[in-house]
C-alpha cells in the first residue's frame, strides 16, 4: 500500500485532469493505433502491432499509478503546519549567498515539482536542505554541482 502523498488542491485537480486524459483520450489514440497496426495483416512480426501494444501497457500502468496516487491525497492546505519554519506547501524567499542574488521556491511533493517554476520538491537537495529552517538561517547545502549558500529571508505558506 502506498503512503500518503501530500498534494495542493490545484495539484489534486491537475492530477485528477491528467487522469482523464489518460483514461479517454490516450486510451482512444491508442487503440487506434492497435488498430491500424492489426489491419496490416499477420501481427507476429509487426513493429507497429508490438510498439502500440507496448504504449497501451504503459498507459494502463500509468492510470494505475495516478489513481493510487490520487487515492492517498492528504492536502497541504488542511494541515497544521508551523509557519515559522520550511515545511512542504512553503514558499520561501532566499538569498544566495554565492550569486547575491534573490530566489523564490515552494516545496512540493515530487508529484507537483516543476524546477522551471521554481516549485520544488521537498526530497530535492535543495528542498531537503531547507526543511525545518527558519527565517535569518544561513543554509549550506550540498548539491550535484557543489555547495550552495542561501539565507532565509521569508517564508509564507
Amino acid at each position: 500500500m502506498a503512503g500518503q502523498v501530500y498534494l495542493t488542491r490545484d495539484g489534486y485537480q491537475k492530477l485528477v485532469s491528467h487522469l482523464e486524459s489518460l483514461k479517454t483520450t490516450e486510451r482512444h489514440r491508442i487503440a487506434k493505433a492497435i488498430g491500424e497496426a492489426r489491419a496490416q495483416g499477420d501481427i507476429s512480426e509487426n513493429a507497429e502491432y508490438d510498439a502500440a501494444k507496448d504504449a497501451q501497457a504503459h498507459n494502463e500502468a500509468r492510470i494505475a499509478e495516478v489513481e493510487t496516487t490520487l487515492s492517498n491525497v492528504v492536502f497541504i492546505e488542511d494541515m497544521n503546519i508551523p509557519s515559522d519554519k520550511i515545511f512542504i506547501g512553503a514558499t520561501v524567499q532566499l538569498l544566495d549567498l554565492d550569486l547575491k542574488k534573490e530566489i523564490r521556491y515552494t516545496l512540493l511533493s515530487p508529484e507537483e515539482a516543476e524546477f522551471g517554476v521554481d516549485r520544488i520538491s521537498v526530497f530535492s537537495p535543495i528542498g531537503k536542505g531547507l526543511l525545518t529552517h527558519a527565517a535569518g538561517d544561513e543554509v549550506s547545502i550540498q548539491v550535484p554541482a557543489g555547495t550552495k549558500r542561501f539565507k532565509v529571508l521569508s517564508i509564507k505558506r
